[in-house]
């Protein structure tokens, strides 16, 4: 290739940004045309894809972490033979069109994860990394090398200084993950001016520290840029970090190297003017030339060769190994066992105790059922009750290359370390990696350091499980730091996301079941769990446990046809609720008590039913330990607590809360009275 064409293929890059943005009259100019270069030397020389097959499982992962450069993914996709039309880039950020401000998974084909704050997608690169390493592991055999595909990340200083990348970068550098490359530009700017504002850290030195292979470059250079991601893809024992100079809207003649140009449009008559200087036809915009197209032709055909001899060489390792062929199609489709509800159910019977003893109980008889499923925790799996018995841990990488089966990732227990942020994104990535059904792990108090990762799973629907322990203030001891309050009600309030908490153990089997099926769709879910010690419901002989699928049940009738009030529990004030609704039955009061694991799967429910549980001539008192406001959607008084917790033994709290029988029954009928 001329270098003359190689230009024209990046200028065409720079202009189909700029025109974009110019027409939306909205984004980021700056970021799309200062990588340009990279954004070409990527696609046309070293990622492997195929725009006709966009779930290929040994594809190469592209993820633009810093998704405000989106016109850089958008133009490489169109060119490469995608489907995304020239027309979705000239509808840019408007309604309905592929082709959003920042990239979505599951709305755009060839879009690998939603990357919205910055850092996630680094997070996500890791676990997507992580995820393809472990199903090197079970599936290639010598011969047949079937996955040996790279994971390549483009990000910029937001990424860096996100406290996210330097959790998910450490975890990457201690496994060794040498599929994983990622790329920072190093422009110099931030939105508020020059970078030295706000930075000034050795970064290559700070991932050398975490295990890193680190190359320094121009990121304008061709050559340069080629010759560090080929010694990247070497490297079999260390992850890489290519930091490439750049300049921010390169090309444009008075705003490149500018912040002004990092998030608005550069304006018609830079843009004219830019063009101008690079010799590219004012009209018509969106310009492509044919040999631009041809290029990308001749790339996607090359990569098509690629594919279909990976084809017969994967066509051949079913035929070799039909045993594994089996296990491979099973964990494809992430298939359920057809009697997985009443599996669980049998794996916590005959047992009482904490919520988290029962889930431990089904994460056992669930991880036999599914070989898909994997999970970990951060650092507190002896407390989270989360670890898979039996099977090994991931470790750091041997001395094997990429191709090759490594036993390090044999294993289907994940240490994530004291890293929540980095734990929920790599959670998503291993999931978007294919074949895996991933959980993680922690306290419900540090769910607050992964939310963003939660937000985005849920915003792309990304069915991972997070089981949050120690659940409410009966934490005890440690207080109120410890003691979550607000962090139910917080979840809740996420769209996608099922919020589940059991009250027992046969609704912790039942709510594992929901999650795992998704009967729903793929709807991420997140467990409350209890430390303390809770009792079975009493429930009639002929109840029906798929009734808890409808996130709200009548657990007991009152005695007479219309209750008089309608107690509403979760969690483990379950068996307390249940005491009280026998004490206000003995003083009179026709009294039913609900269960509510999940409020979100309660609303989904028809109007019919909502008023079969929750009659609209009882009164309703909701009592969680937790904070009350969600609650009066449901109820009309509730019992919670609205102030941070404090340092006691359990039951010293709940007597000073408010939360034994006597207290609970004393303000019931109080109400009831009024």
């Amino acid at each position: 290739m001329t270098p003359e064409l190689r230009e024209k293929c990046i200028n065409t890059v720079r202009f189909l940004s700029a025109d974009a943005i110019e027409a939306a009259n909205s984004g980021h100019p700056g970021a799309p045309m200062g990588l340009a270069d990279i954004g070409f030397v990527l696609w046309n020389k070293f990622l492997r894809y195929n725009p006709q097959d966009t779930t290929w499982i040994n594809r190469d992962r592209f993820v633009l972490s810093g998704g405000h450069a989106s016109m850089l993914l958008y133009s490489q996709l169109h060119l490469a033979g995608y489907d995304l039309s020239l027309e979705a880039i000239k509808q840019f950020r408007q309604w309905g069109q592929p082709t959003p401000g920042h990239p979505e998974y599951g709305l755009t084909p060839g879009v690998e994860c939603t990357t919205g704050p910055l850092g996630n997608g680094f997070g996500n690169a890791v676990g997507m990394a992580l995820g393809l390493k472990m199903l090197a592991s079970r599936f290639n055999t010598p011969q047949h090398p079937i996955l040996d595909g790279f994971v390549y990340t483009l990000c910029g200083d937001g990424d860096i200084q996100e406290g996210i990348s330097a959790e998910a970068a450490s975890l990457a550098g201690h496994l060794k993950l040498e599929n994983l490359v990622v790329i920072y530009d190093y422009n110099n700017t931030s939105i508020t001016g020059d970078i030295v504002l706000t930075m000034n850290e050795d970064v290559g030195g700070r991932f050398e520290a975490c295990g890193w292979y680190v190359q320094h470059c121009d990121g304008h250079n061709h050559e340069e840029l080629e010759v560090c991601i080929q010694n990247a893809k070497d490297q079999l024992l260390k992850p890489s970090l290519i930091i490439a100079q750049t300049i921010l809207a390169k090309g444009a003649p008075n705003k490149a190297g500018d912040a002004a140009a990092h998030g608005a449009p550069l304006g018609k008559e830079e843009v004219r003017q830019a063009k101008e200087a690079l010799g590219w036809p004012q009209e018509p915009t969106f310009f492509i030339p044919d040999d631009v197209r041809d290029v990308y032709k001749q790339r996607t055909a090359d990569n098509i060769q690629t594919y279909n001899a990976w084809q017969a060489l994967y066509q051949d390792w079913r035929t070799r190994h039909p045993a594994l062929a089996k296990l491979w199609d099973d964990q494809m489709e992430l298939k359920m066992p057809d009697n997985l509800f009443e599996k669980l159910i049998a794996s916590v019977e005959g047992h009482e105790g904490a919520t988290r003893q029962s889930s431990q109980l089904i994460i056992q008889e669930a991880a036999r059922l599914i070989p898909s499923m994997i999970g970990g925790s951060a650092d507190l799996e002896p407390s989270t009750l989360t670890l898979i018995k039996g099977a090994k841990s991931i470790v750091p990488a041997s001395v094997q290359s990429n191709i090759l089966p490594d036993p390090s990732f044999s294993g289907r227990n994940i240490h994530f370390g004291i890293r929540e942020h980095a734990m929920g994104a790599i959670t998503s990535g291993i999931y978007l990696a294919g074949g895996w059904f991933p959980f993680c792990s922690t306290f419900l108090v540090f769910s607050d350091y992964m939310r963003a990762s939660i937000r985005l799973a849920a915003l792309s629907k990304i069915p991972a499980v997070y089981v949050f322990t120690h659940d409410s203030f009966w934490v005890g001891e440690d207080g109120p730091t410890h003691q979550p309050i607000e962090q139910i009600s917080s979840l809740r309030l996420i769209p996608n996301l099922n919020v589940w908490r059991p009250s027992d153990g046969l609704e912790t089997a039942v709510v594992w079941a929901y999650a795992l099926e998704r009967p729903d769709g793929n709807m991420p879910s997140a467990l409350i769990l209890t430390r303390q010690g809770v009792k079975n419901l009493k429930r009639a002989a002929n109840f029906d446990p798929k009734v808890i699928w409808k996130g709200g049940y009548v657990l007991t009738e009152a005695s007479k046809t219309a209750p008089q009030i309608t107690l509403i529990s979760t969690g483990s004030e379950g068996s307390v609720v249940q005491t009280v609704r026998e004490n206000l039955e003995e003083a009179g009061y026709a009294t039913s008590h609900v269960s509510m694991p999940c409020v979100k799967r309660f609303k989904a429910q028809s109007a019919e039913y909502q008023e079969s549980v929750l009659p609209k001539s009882s009164l309703k008192i909701a009592v969680e330990a937790g904070s009350t406001e969600i609650w009066y959607q449901c109820a009309d008084h509730v019992i919670g607590i609205d102030q941070f917790g404090n340092a006691a033994p359990g039951n010293v709290l709940a007597e000073k809360y408010g939360f034994t029988a006597d207290q609970i029954t004393s303000k019931v009928k109080k109400w009831a009275q009024e």
